[in-house]
């Protein structure tokens, strides 16, 4: 069985307003090499959890082959989605629970391309808390507003 290769993925996006403008920037690092690989895009019309989404999907289709992947996202919504929320989701068609009855997940096309993507790495999801100074999180948020600010 062959060792598959750690690296690290720091996501994030944004609007300027909820719809609005949107970016969404993500930066690959491999710990061992220190090679990184940075890569950030806009919408002009989305909403942040779409952009969000769009950043954790973008980063994992960057890597060539499958990869223990550690995430970094300052994103509940994904980390929650992934981890508690998308098994319940596949199980039930994609959709979820809206009181007594089963209605469409939103951003479901997105959510299909991410849990593609999930089976083709291993994936691991820690919660980084936004604007509190980390470092990578502080650059995919700098790349993510510039890529939307084209669009005001």
């Amino acid at each position: 069985m062959t060792q598959l290769s750690e690296v690290h993925l720091f996501t994030d996006g944004g609007c300027s307003g909820n719809p609005g403008p949107g970016g969404w920037a993500f930066l690959l690092r491999h710990p061992v090499t220190g090679k990184q690989l940075e890569k950030s895009g806009g919408e002009r019309e989305t909403t942040n959890n779409r952009m969000e989404l769009t950043a954790v999907i973008e980063g994992l289709a960057a890597l060539k082959k499958s990869a223990r992947v550690e995430l970094f996202t300052d994103s509940v919504y994904v980390g929650k989605g992934m981890s508690e929320w998308m098994p319940k989701w596949k199980a039930n068609g994609w959709r979820r629970k809206e009181g007594k009855r089963l209605v469409p997940v939103k951003n479901e096309e997105l959510w299909q391309q991410l849990d593609t993507l999930l089976q083709q790495h291993e994936v691991r999801y820690t919660r980084v808390a936004g604007h509190s100074g980390h470092p990578e999180n502080e650059r995919v948020d700098e790349l993510a507003v510039a890529a939307y600010q084209k669009y005001l």
